[in-house]
């Protein structure tokens, strides 16, 4: 069995989201560092231009997008994220919580104040950079900037409500037992605790900043270094997984073998250029090839892509 190779860097939100699906799950995994912003040569080597973070690695196949990224763990090791009785309701939470409730985060920890004490201890030119990096990121897609004015006036209501659902249901988590919904929403708090500025935002609701903790304590696993050389010795040296046992699906008229760009919608639309080989309900899967990488297949989410002929 091929090892789980986390492509990741400490203070990505979602890749903490991964970190703690992998954690809840008691995974072994490799851990390999990549730079917070652009470029990313060898992570691109092996998506072929999809930039976001985390990218999780299985010989060669990449997995790219948490919301895949989680099914893909989910087969690894079931442990019931994605509830057969409420599996939409969970997994259409955790859809809202990566997008809108992540969009007022950013807001709010990119607000002056915040900024001032996150990246305080950086030399003026590197905050100049990473700030220009996530411009360029949240560009020329779907995604719109939610001033922190609107994010500190929207905020209270986004608490209160999850503060009501944690203090009603009947468990430690919110739908009962762990899902996915859980992890999603975890992530953009978590991403908010990072310094005293915005912590409140979180700590002044106790049933949430309990059901926070509670989350977060299911740490990371077992992580193990790799060098990014490492991984991309991996992928070359492997042949990527059979493909999915499900029916081929595209209402667009979209066949197999034919050569197409996929990206995201919403931001980090670097288009991804390849051989469709399956379209599933929840999933597409692309081949290409790369001097560095070998022959992968690059896994994306249906939902929240688009897919283009070549």
């Amino acid at each position: 069995m091929s090892e789980l190779i986390l492509h990741h860097y400490p203070t990505s939100p979602f890749a903490e989201k991964a970190r703690l699906l992998l954690g809840y799950k008691g995974l072994s995994w490799r851990s390999v560092k990549i730079s917070p912003v652009m470029p990313k040569p060898d992570l691109t080597a092996l998506t072929g231009g999809y930039r976001k973070t985390p990218v999780l690695q299985i010989g060669a196949d990449i997995y790219c997008d948490t919301a895949l990224i989680a099914r893909r763990l989910e087969q690894e090791k079931p442990a019931g994220i994605f509830p057969g009785s409420q599996e939409m309701i969970a997994a259409s939470f955790a859809t809202w919580a990566d997008s809108v409730v992540f969009q007022h985060a950013v807001s709010l920890v990119f607000q002056p104040e915040s900024v001032a004490v996150r990246f305080g201890s950086l030399p003026p030119e590197a905050i100049k950079a990473f700030l220009a990096d996530r411009a360029g990121l949240f560009s020329g897609g779907s995604a719109t900037r939610l001033s922190a004015e609107q994010a500190k006036h929207q905020w209270p209501t986004i608490m209160a409500r999850l503060e009501q659902q944690l203090q009603r249901e009947e468990g430690d988590y919110l739908f009962g037992e762990p899902s996915i919904a859980d992890f999603a929403m975890a992530h953009p708090l978590w991403f908010l605790k990072a310094t005293p500025v915005t912590s409140p935002l979180v700590d002044n609701y106790p049933a949430v900043a309990a059901w926070l903790s509670r989350v977060l304590g299911f740490g990371h696993g077992a992580p193990s270094e790799m060098t990014s050389e490492e991984a991309l010795a991996v992928a070359r040296d492997a042949t990527p997984a059979a493909l999915p046992d499900e029916q081929f699906i595209d209402p667009n008229g979209f066949e197999a073998g034919q050569q197409v760009v996929i990206a995201a919608t919403d931001y980090g639309v670097d288009p991804v250029a390849g051989e469709l080989l399956f379209a599933g309900s929840e999933e597409l899967i692309v081949r290409r090839e790369d001097e560095r990488g070998g022959v992968v297949h690059v896994h994306f989410p249906r939902f929240g892509f688009r897919i283009e002929a070549q």
